[in-house]
């Protein structure tokens, strides 16, 4: 991957969960090789060696297969970061559920959810702080489907919405002690699902995305992963608490989609005088 920003992370212990593959593994890659060293957490063995890898091509990484939804194993991906220089300075919580069956979705799935999305956001952050000195950052993985309405999505978009809460109110606690937290959100990002739903077409995915984000095309994983190396960084060190959309101008188009009301009456007219 060519790393754009001159970011220095010599020395820096960063956490990452979800990042055996797709943004996941982007981020722990762009973070290693600007020095990190990076604890790659996830669930498939496979995944995570073939990741594990391909970050030790270009710097320092372990692979520590753990389900982040029990707290033991929490417990243990903090204390294999801490077993390198005793203390932690990143956190990434990027691991995602996103099963969501909108409003015929069940308890069940809705705990799960939560769970994958939210709560073990929080419980990492509460084992890793303690270890976290001056300087640390957390980073939560937002999204644009936290910030809209869309039908038949519920518990991805409530999830990724308390997380941007979640964040604003850690930021503020946290902020005594020189932690930094920050969510950064991205929109349709080139990634295991999008490429399932276009066929393996990355054609296709921007001719789609172009429908709704006004770059005309679906991010990379790449990109994003730039913006969180930049939060990071002592380039950001003043800023704490925000979100970051990298999101190719979707969240700035509402429910217009960045048309004029004229548009969409004369779009009417038409489809009138048609029927």
């Amino acid at each position: 991957m060519q790393q754009d920003m001159k970011v220095n992370l010599q020395g820096k212990v960063a956490i990452v969960t979800g990042s055996t593959q797709g943004l996941g593994a982007d981020i722990a890659l762009a973070l290693c090789a600007a020095g990190a060293w990076v604890l790659i957490v996830g669930r498939s063995q496979e995944e995570g060696q073939r990741t594990e890898a391909r970050l030790q091509a270009v710097g320092k990484a372990q692979f520590l297969a753990a389900n982040i939804c029990d707290d033991a194993q929490l417990e243990a991906c903090v204390q294999a970061a801490l077993a390198q220089t005793g203390r932690i300075d990143i956190v990434v919580n990027n691991a995602c559920s996103y099963g969501d069956e909108g409003l015929a979705s069940s308890r069940e799935l809705w705990h799960q959810t939560l769970d994958v999305n939210l709560i073990s956001s929080a419980i990492l952050a509460q084992k890793a702080t303690p270890h976290m000195g001056q300087g640390g950052v957390i980073i939560n993985m937002g999204s644009t489907g936290g910030k809209f309405g869309v039908a038949g999505r519920a518990l991805y978009p409530a999830s990724k919405a308390a997380i941007l809460q979640f964040t604003k109110s850690l930021a503020v606690e946290l902020a005594p002690s020189g932690i930094r937290v920050l969510t950064v959100s991205p929109a349709w990002t080139w990634s295991p699902s999008v490429e399932r739903m276009s066929g393996g077409s990355r054609e296709l995915a921007n001719q789609v995305g172009a429908q709704v984000h006004p770059l005309g095309r679906v991010g990379s994983g790449e990109e994003v992963a730039q913006v969180v190396l930049f939060a990071v960084s002592g380039a950001a060190s003043w800023m704490t608490g925000i979100d970051l959309p990298v999101d190719g101008g979707f969240s700035i188009l509402g429910p217009e989609q960045g048309k004029s009301p004229r548009h969409w009456f004369e779009r009417w007219q038409a489809q009138s005088s048609g029927s």
